[in-house]
């Protein structure tokens, strides 16, 4: 063979195409879309979808237990209007999330539940696969919606319905399912970025019906004791300057619910919080902006209401309405857009300055009768004392966050503690969870970067005190004040047939203060408010964790807080005897 006739083709090397997999896209498709935090536990199969997150520049906070880091998302969620991601591990630790999950959705709160999950095939036909659980079949009844992703190709579409469910309409809690095999599956780089999209416009704006506007006017125009109700869908819908703009244009006394508290600041000339049974009992024409009419407010229900009482409610949600009462005015439409419409339609109508006056009147004594209950100094400390000594200082400081949660504690605090500032408190909410607080907590603190004062009863702090950890890891400014009665309710409580703890009793000689310095934060005890006011002051000073422990006298706090009704009674303990032998 000649030097001519040899074959001198050059073989061609195609260079490698390059690859990716369902962690990055997942990453990717969360990145696309504005998530920059994620609240969760790490384990099998997230734990390298959580440290992807945080090379890619997601701020990763790792907590102690699933409950809390979903209401550390859910609170992120109403403090952002964007909603809060939370991670979790698959079966226990999507059932540990699962509460904050539900917590999210009936509170309105934008959430997403992420979490892995064991191969389908596996569990379909329960062959015992680690961890197995059907996750989206546990998830669906507590969730706004469940969405399970089961191809690689469909993470994009996944996360995209899932960001646009939690905030669109309604907002609330979404599941989002995604198997390790789908996690881990390898695809073409290029193929895997043409499936992410980035929502667009997930929360239009809806208007409200013309008809139902004039209406509203009409009714509040003629009405002879006017009220609007602010609830914490007002809070969240951030129209702050319209909806304090229409109060004061109209002259209409307003009542805040808790986390509505801020949105005009408490101590406003037309606030009713003050009085608050009386208003409830003689308006004639309530506006509802953001609120329902659940046990929050007695159903509408006389005797607390005013039977004769017309309702006017703006939500977006039109299932809402008629829910409890006849909705004479339904403004169906997202807040901002039913301002919008009735600041247009006519010129508001001065609320009757008969009626403002009588709710002045009340409000005036029933703030004396206050004045002179926090003035009193007994021994041991009550829950008021303490309470007006951080009503002090954070009265000085209206950039702190308060997140409140307890039975006496919440109560309490909810008529000591003013607000001046929106969406600054956060507290228990529609659901009455405990166990809210260090979650909250920690997502005010992460997404605001200002400091958060927690005020705890010693029950409710115990169902997630271990983020204390949390907090002092991350170093946030997050000064933890637990009321501290020894107690469920209160701490003299007695078991008279065994030396076991009565079940409302827990340990009074508690120090809550050493957990925190366990973990290197600043612990405080107090037994006066003077105490209390000089430990507050010093921690918000130094902007990082601490913990002050109040001692409270036992006997301070009622059963089930202002709730007590809604437990039903017994025979009582002094009924109960030894059994004869």
């Amino acid at each position: 063979m000649t030097a001519s006739t040899l074959d001198t083709t050059a073989t061609t090397v195609e260079p490698a195409a390059e690859l990716t997999d369902g962690y990055h896209l997942a990453v990717d498709a969360l990145k696309l879309n504005d998530i920059r935090t994620i609240y969760g536990v790490v384990g099998i199969p997230i734990t390298d979808l959580a440290r992807l997150a945080q090379a890619s520049d997601i701020r990763y906070i790792g907590f102690r237990h699933e409950s809390d880091a979903g209401h550390a998302a859910a609170a992120a969620g109403f403090l952002t209007k964007k909603p809060g991601v939370c991670l979790t591990v698959s079966a226990p630790g999507f059932l540990n999330g699962l509460v904050a999950l539900a917590n999210a959705t009936r509170n309105c709160f934008p959430m997403i539940q992420i979490s892995g999950s064991s191969e389908r095939h596996l569990i379909d036909l329960k062959q015992g696969d680690y961890e197995e659980l059907d996750q989206l079949a546990a998830a669906e009844p507590f969730a706004k919606a469940a969405y399970r992703v089961s191809r690689v190709e469909d993470i994009g579409r996944g996360i995209a319905r899932a960001i646009r469910t939690a905030v669109s309409g309604r907002p609330g809690g979404v599941y989002l399912d995604i198997p390790a095999a789908v996690l881990g599956e390898v695809v073409d780089a290029a193929a895997g970025a043409a499936t992410l999209w980035r929502v667009v416009d997930p929360t239009p704006h809806q208007r409200p019906a013309t008809e139902a506007v004039d209406h509203a006017i009409e009714l509040l125009a003629t009405a002879r004791r006017p009220l609007v109700v602010l609830g914490k869908g007002a809070a969240y819908a951030q129209a702050d300057a319209k909806i304090r703009e229409f109060i004061e244009s109209t002259g209409i006394p307003y009542l805040p619910m808790s986390m509505a508290k801020g949105l005009l600041p408490d101590d406003h000339p037309q606030s009713a919080a003050t009085a608050r049974s009386l208003a409830l009992r003689r308006a004639d024409v309530v506006m509802l902006v953001g609120a329902r009419l659940n046990w929050l407010l007695n159903h509408g229900r006389a005797p607390q209401w005013n039977p004769a009482a017309k309702f006017i409610q703006v939500d977006i949600d039109p299932a809402e309405m008629d829910s409890n009462q006849p909705i004479a005015a339904p403004l169906v439409g997202d807040i901002e857009s039913v301002f919008d419409a009735l600041a247009e339609r006519t010129e508001p109508v001065a609320a009757p300055t008969a009626w403002r006056d009588e709710l002045a009147e009340r409000s005036a004594h029933n703030v004396a009768k206050m004045a002179q209950r926090l003035a009193a100094d007994p021994h041991p400390m009550r829950f008021s004392g303490a309470l007006k000594a951080v009503r002090d200082v954070v009265h000085e400081r209206p950039d702190v966050y308060l997140v409140n949660e307890g039975a006496n504690a919440l109560d309490i605090a909810r008529n000591v503690i003013d607000m001046r500032v929106p969406r600054h408190r956060l507290d228990s909410g529609t659901w009455g969870v405990m166990g809210i607080g260090m979650g909250y907590a920690i997502a005010a603190a992460v997404e605001s970067g200002a400091p958060v004062v927690a005020v705890e009863g010693d029950s409710a702090f115990g169902f997630s005190g271990m983020e204390l950890e949390t907090v002092c890891r991350y170093r946030l400014p997050i000064v933890t004040v637990v009321l501290n009665n020894g107690g469920v309710y209160r701490g003299d409580g007695v078991n008279p047939l065994a030396t076991d703890p009565s079940p409302t009793t827990l340990m009074s000689e508690a120090r809550h203060d050493k957990m925190i310095e366990a973990f290197g934060g600043k612990g405080f005890r107090a037994t006066t408010p003077a105490e209390v006011a000089a430990a507050l002051t010093e921690a918000l000073a130094s902007g990082g964790p601490a913990l002050i422990d109040c001692v409270i006298d036992p006997s301070a706090g009622t059963e089930s807080g202002h709730i007590a009704h809604l437990n039903p009674k017994g025979v009582t303990v002094g009924n109960l005897t030894p059994p004869t032998k």
